[in-house]
Parts: C-alpha cells; sequence; structure tokens
C-alpha cells in the first residue's frame, strides 16, 4: 500500500493515533491519502464500522468508500461510515430528533418547499413581497441558522428594518416546520448540534460509536460542522482532518478558514503533515500560483512543488471588449480542438460571475463548438420530478403538508383551488393537519359534492398506494403510481412539443431508475430513506456536473464549480477588478480579498498543461462601453506588485 507514496504521505497513512491535520496542496494525491489511511486503519485492527469519515458531496463520499472496498479487497459486511456531513446528521437524527420533539420519521424539505413555507409565513405578518420575498427571507434563515441563532436571538441581533421583518417570519416559518414534521437543509446541522448541547447522554451515545474520526475538505466547515466533529471526537482525540487553507473558498455559505488556522489551537498535541507534491499542474504554472497565494497573510506557509517539471508559461491576453474576448478565446480553443490528441472535453472556460458566460456561448454555437454550461438547473427542480417525489412524500408521511397541497390537484381531478382554501381554513380551526380533515367525509360538508367526491377519490388512490409501500419493489410502487394518475397524460397536455414530452418523461424515468439502483444499493431499504437520499442529493449539485462533464464539450463553468477538477487547457477569462476580485469584495475588508485570492488560486490550479488568462479593456454597462482596470491579482502572480 505504502510504495508509491512520497514521505510526506506515508507519514499521513502512518500516523493513527491522536490528533493530525493534513494539509493538503492543491493536486497533492489527497484522496488517495485519506482512502489509504481509512484501509491502514481496518488493516491494524480498527473495527470498520468504528471508523466515521465526513465529506461535502455524495461523490467524493461515494468514491472514498468504492476506493477503501478496492485496497480490502474483501466483502465484509461491516463498513466504515463514509458520508456527507449531512448524510451522518440524517442518520443521527433519525434515531435521536424525538428528545426534540419531531417525529422520528420527520421530512426534509428542498428549496422548493422552503419557498412554500416561507410565502406563508411573510403572508402571516402581512410583508409586502416588494419589501421582503421568500428568497430574501429564506437568505436571512440560513444566515442565521449558520450562525446557530434562534429565532428570538436573529430578532435580538436584526439590524434594519427588512431584517426585523425576517426575523418575525423567521418565527412562524420555524414553528409551521415543526408543526409539519419538518426539518430544512440547515435544520439537519442545527438540530444534531442543538441535540449534543441539551443533552450529554445522547451527545455521549453518539460519540461512543465511533473510535477513530475523519474530516475531508475541513476548511469548508461551517459553524455547526466545526462543534459537532469536537463532540464526535473529543472523547478518544483520534480526529483527522484534511485540507487546504488555500482553497477556502465558500465563506459566502458559512465556511470560516480559521477553522483549520486554528487546529493546533483546539488540539494542541496535534501532528501536522503537509503535502506540497503537485501531481497535476507544470513547474510554470506553479510559479504563478505559488506568488498570488503569498499574498495572502494569514496562512500556513507552504510553496507547492511540481511534479512535472517545466510546461509552456501561462499566458495573459488582453482583448478590447468582452465580445473580442469571446471571440478570440473561442477561435483558440477552436484551432486547439483541431490538434491531434485534444479533445473539447479537455478545455474548460472558467469565470467569476453567471452572467459572464453569455458572449462565450454566443461564439461558441457561431463556431459549432460542442459546450457545456455546468450548474445549470438542478434536476430534482424539474416541475415532474418535483411532482412525482411529492406523490411518494405523501405516501411515506401524509402530514408533509406541503406536498399534499402540491399534488392535491396535480394532475387536474377537480378539486379547485377554493375547495382547497375552505380545505385549510377547517384544518387551521381544527388543530389539525390537512390529511386528517381530507379523510373525514363529515368535514367535506362545506364543499360542492363533484369536489368532495374527488377528495374522497384521492384519499383512496393515496390509501391504496400507501398499503404497498412496504410489500414489493419501490420502483414498481412509483410506476404504478405514476400510471395510476394518469401523470403521462399530463405531460402530453402541458407540452405540445414531442422532443419535450420525452425530455419530460425521460426525466420521471430516471426517478424510477434511481429508486431501483438506491434499492439494490441499500441494506435495508425503505421509502423513507429513498427520500432521504433524493433530499440530500437535491443540494447537491455533484452528480449533475458529473453527467454533464461526460459529455466531449468544452466546459463553461464559474470558479466555485471548478473546485475538486482538471482540466489540460483552462481559460481564466474576465481578469478585471470588480469580477476578479468581485466588487462586492473590494467593497468589504481584507478577509473578503484574502477569499477572493483564493479563488483565483483554485482556478490557476486547475490547469494541467496550458492556461491562458485573459481580460477586456472595456465593458457594456446597461448598454454602454465602459473601460475597466486589469485584477490586482495579475499583478500579484507575474510579480509586478509588492506585498504590503
Amino acid at each position: 500500500m505504502l510504495d508509491s507514496l512520497n514521505p510526506e504521505q506515508r507519514l499521513a497513512v502512518q500516523t493513527m493515533s491522536g490528533p493530525l491535520l493534513v494539509l493538503a496542496g492543491a493536486g497533492s494525491g489527497k484522496t488517495r491519502v485519506v482512502t489509504l489511511r481509512i484501509a491502514r486503519l481496518i488493516q491494524s485492527g480498527v473495527a470498520p464500522e468504528r471508523i466515521v469519515a465526513v465529506t461535502f458531496t455524495n461523490k467524493a463520499a461515494n468514491e472514498m468508500q468504492q476506493r477503501v472496498a478496492e485496497l480490502l479487497d474483501r466483502r465484509s459486511p461491516q463498513r466504515p461510515e463514509i458520508s456527507t456531513f449531512h448524510s451522518l446528521c440524517v442518520r443521527i437524527l433519525r434515531r435521536q430528533i424525538t428528545h426534540l420533539g419531531y417525529p422520528e420519521r420527520f421530512a426534509i424539505y428542498d428549496r422548493g418547499d422552503q419557498e412554500s413555507v416561507a410565502r406563508g409565513a411573510l403572508r402571516e405578518i402581512r410583508a409586502p413581497t416588494s419589501q421582503l420575498r421568500p428568497s430574501d427571507l429564506l437568505y436571512f434563515i440560513s444566515r442565521w441558522k449558520m450562525a446557530s441563532l434562534t429565532p428570538q436571538q436573529a430578532a435580538a441581533a436584526a439590524a434594519g428594518d427588512k431584517q426585523h421583518l425576517a426575523a418575525a417570519a423567521y418565527r412562524r416559518y420555524q414553528n409551521t416546520l415543526r408543526s409539519l414534521g419538518a426539518l430544512d437543509f440547515d435544520d439537519l446541522l442545527v438540530c444534531t448540534e442543538q441535540l449534543f448541547d441539551e443533552f450529554p447522554d445522547v451527545r455521549r451515545a453518539e460519540a461512543g460509536r465511533f473510535d477513530h474520526v475523519l474530516v475531508d475538505e475541513y476548511q469548508d466547515t461551517n459553524g455547526s460542522q466545526y462543534r459537532i466533529v469536537k463532540a464526535l471526537a473529543a472523547g478518544h482525540r483520534n480526529l483527522c482532518v484534511v485540507g487546504d487553507d488555500d482553497q477556502s473558498i465558500y465563506g459566502w455559505r458559512g465556511a470560516e478558514v480559521r477553522h483549520i488556522l486554528h487546529f493546533r489551537r483546539d488540539w494542541p498535541e496535534a501532528t501536522v503533515v503537509q503535502l506540497q507534491d503537485n501531481y497535476r499542474c507544470t513547474t510554470e504554472i506553479l510559479k504563478l500560483a505559488n506568488r498570488l497565494i503569498a499574498f495572502n497573510a494569514t496562512r500556513y506557509p507552504k510553496v507547492l512543488r511540481a511534479a512535472r517539471p517545466g510546461g509552456q508559461r501561462p499566458r495573459i491576453l488582453q482583448f478590447d471588449s468582452e465580445t473580442d474576448e469571446a471571440r478570440e478565446i473561442v477561435a483558440d480553443i477552436g484551432r486547439r480542438i483541431t490538434a491531434p490528441g485534444v479533445e473539447p472535453r479537455d478545455v474548460a472556460i472558467l469565470f467569476r460571475t453567471n452572467e459572464q458566460p453569455r458572449a462565450f456561448e454566443t461564439e461558441l454555437r457561431r463556431t459549432n463548438v460542442p459546450y457545456v454550461l455546468v450548474g445549470g438547473q438542478s434536476f430534482f427542480d424539474r416541475k415532474e420530478v418535483r411532482d412525482v417525489l411529492a406523490y411518494l412524500k405523501v405516501l411515506d408521511a401524509p402530514r408533509d403538508e406541503v406536498s399534499l397541497l402540491r399534488i392535491i390537484n396535480t394532475p387536474p381531478r377537480g378539486i379547485s383551488q377554493k375547495t382547497v382554501r375552505t380545505l385549510l381554513s377547517q384544518a387551521v380551526a381544527a388543530g389539525k393537519p390537512l390529511w386528517d380533515v381530507l379523510r373525514r367525509p363529515k368535514q367535506l360538508a362545506d364543499v360542492p359534492p363533484p369536489a368532495a367526491e374527488a377528495v374522497g377519490r384521492f384519499v383512496n388512490l393515496v390509501r391504496d398506494a400507501r398499503k404497498r409501500v412496504d410489500k414489493g419493489k419501490l420502483a414498481d410502487l412509483a410506476t404504478r403510481l405514476i400510471d395510476r394518475v394518469s401523470y403521462r397524460d399530463e405531460i402530453a397536455r402541458l407540452y405540445t412539443d414531442p422532443h419535450e414530452q420525452q425530455a419530460r418523461l425521460g426525466s420521471i424515468e430516471e426517478v424510477v431508475n434511481a429508486m431501483a439502483a438506491y434499492q439494490r444499493a441499500a441494506d435495508r431499504p425503505t421509502l423513507s430513506g429513498f427520500l432521504t437520499e433524493a433530499a440530500l442529493g437535491n443540494r447537491d449539485d455533484e452528480d449533475d456536473k458529473e453527467k454533464q462533464l461526460q459529455r466531449n464539450a468544452v466546459a463553461l463553468m464559474t470558479l466555485h464549480s471548478a473546485k475538486g477538477l482538471e482540466f489540460p487547457h483552462v481559460y481564466m477569462v474576465g481578469m478585471e477588478e470588480g469580477l476578479l476580485p468581485h466588487h462586492r469584495s473590494v467593497a468589504d475588508d481584507g478577509l473578503a480579498i484574502d477569499e477572493e485570492r483564493r479563488l483565483c488560486y483554485v482556478g490557476i490550479t486547475r490547469a494541467q498543461d496550458y492556461l491562458t488568462l485573459s481580460l477586456a479593456l472595456g465593458r457594456m454597462k446597461w448598454g454602454k462601453p465602459r473601460p475597466t482596470k486589469p485584477s490586482r491579482f495579475l499583478f500579484e502572480l507575474t510579480g509586478q506588485a509588492e506585498k504590503a
């Protein structure tokens, strides 16, 4: 196992007890070290189920699990727990959440579900949409939850009318979730942390399940994740964290780089191993990367060393306008992909903001160069997918009111909005879930007879399907349900274009395929388990990204989306003040500029062989050309700037 490792990698793998910080620079073989270390622990006698490893995407977790299995070359029924933070928290909450007053079979609300609840909360406080939209409210709520602030604490900390309004709606939003037996994505962390804080016995029981804790991408942890990890490892202190402070680029979603910077402060006896051999980039590319990141004062001092010496010097190109930039860059790509051995998939165009790719898409289409815009609409955001999942959620938990309201007249079955409002009013007046009102014929007295009959048919449909939930295959359950509600006819009614119809049916088929795949892979498959997996996948766009990148096409993506990837040819475009660094960061403090510099560093270190940086000397703003300034990072990485 150890023969192919360099000395630093070997030290990281062989340090098997006590706190360990592995500072893994870009392209330094981090995943290999983590998986080898897990395999080594098991070979040394640690029971697999006593090891937990957490990371941030399903793709990374699955890859790690697969590699560990290959290294051990055995099919033991016991496996280490390798998953995302949120999946780990779901497992803990399924065992313990009743302590917090939630049902064991709680629902996990995705973004669409959250917006429905947020809209209701804003209606309750009569907030005008011009002042606070549902998306604005969810932004504030997510920020507060990432800071572990309750609605009461948020109200005390609110600044300005908008935040005070949001804090009032936050309380109603949270009360609604609780009454529906539901958690949103942030609650998975918040509730786990709350359990550990308020119930020491629960914390000891959950921490006692493991003897070793490993955390990948530790620089991306937020406050809740940091405290959950500390709680799990405090007893045995066998905590291994792997990450790179120079690649901490998710501050906007709560990640705090200080967690990795202060690791020795939290764990004074920690061993620190630095992986500085880069196996991805050439020497010439790494020269720029090392020169740039050295301008960040608060970091672990390290210099990446190229395992691939030499290489072509990166180019810096400037153009008169963004149109010229797109035209010339695409022409350059066109020439490259006609060379032997170079495919469109070998090329990536990286940009800072979502507005930038428009000009490049126009030019790529004009010149017939295949491309894919990575990170478009998520599979789980498509209407037909949301409809089918809503049906399945109602079968699993009929009190899930958001899902119930979505499907009660989808496809149309004669239950009008007026009827739904009447039934909702009755539910509120009786203090009961909507489902309880629907299944009691006496409650339908105020509803027109045809609508009451339609409600009765709907209730029977759900009841009949629920009887089959634990019998047979989940995929068959979904297929029968889709047929029973005539959803294929609904697609034909909504979309006249045959290609569109086929695409929508393909999405539904993919849900059924996902259920079959889940049933094959899970030890004890349940509908609830599938819905949990789907809910977590909804927030992890790695699967969609992976499918998009399988196409033989030039990849257009943001710098944030590019983290963890590599390409032989990389074009970083729009290297201008206001774009990179982004204007919001320029107006902010030095910490924000540091993160933008790390983002630029991540972009540079995606390039394996060839790197091109480009800027436009002028850009259109509201239909008028405006001059731009070259990014300060260009002066820093070329050695034309002095450190402060």
